[in-house]
């Protein structure tokens, strides 16, 4: 099988538009039901739920985890959450796989966790969106908003700082299986990516 992948000059929010584009039409192509985007505020999901209204596609948006910025605070808007849920899709959260308590202890006590390494080791190689979209598919699994199956095939979203740079194509895991996870396409990211 052929399949283009749509490169990108630059990472970040500037192309969100073309990546949705793409991850819908990949979706469509590959009869897929359910996307998972990391979105903030919640405006990268309502783009993608936008571009695959009355499509039958699923979208979860996966925010930050409430905390992130503030003390007891989740920085999803009320506006897009409310647009969200008119076009069937939702915005959720829960801990981050890649650092939640993990990273906690290394500011306390020093040192670097395993799942730090792992969270690098895809920043560094793949750009920070592709480590997002892999997180996100973790977290979206995790929470019992995805199918996980060795047969399922999901499209996971992620973006460096704000907006969407990469798509992929995966099979999705829960964290207890995470070498289970299987990154079947690439079908959007960087060439270049963010030090």
């Amino acid at each position: 099988m052929e399949k283009p992948i749509l490169y990108l000059d630059s990472v970040g929010e500037t192309n969100t538009d073309a990546v949705v584009g793409a991850a819908a039409k990949r979706a469509s192509e590959l009869g897929i039901t359910h996307i998972v985007v990391a979105s903030t505020s919640g405006k990268t999901a309502l783009k993608m739920a936008e571009a695959v209204k009355d499509s039958g596609v699923k979208v979860i948006g996966i925010s930050h985890q409430y905390g992130q910025k503030e003390k007891g605070e989740w920085e999803v808007e009320e506006e897009y959450k409310q647009k969200l849920e008119e076009l069937g899709a939702f915005i959720t959260t829960q801990s981050h796989m890649f650092s939640g308590i993990e990273r906690s202890m290394t500011r306390k006590f020093g040192g670097y966790s395993r799942i730090e390494v792992i969270s690098d080791t895809l920043r560094a190689l793949f750009g920070k969106g592709f480590k997002v979209a892999v997180e996100v598919a973790i977290m979206a699994a995790d929470s019992g908003h995805i199918p996980v199956s060795d047969d399922t095939e999901i499209i996971a979203i992620g973006g460096t700082r704000w907006g969407a740079d990469v798509a992929l194509v995966l099979r999705p895991a829960h964290s207890n299986e995470f070498f289970s996870m299987q990154v079947r396409e690439i079908i959007a990211m960087p060439r270049e990516k963010e030090d």
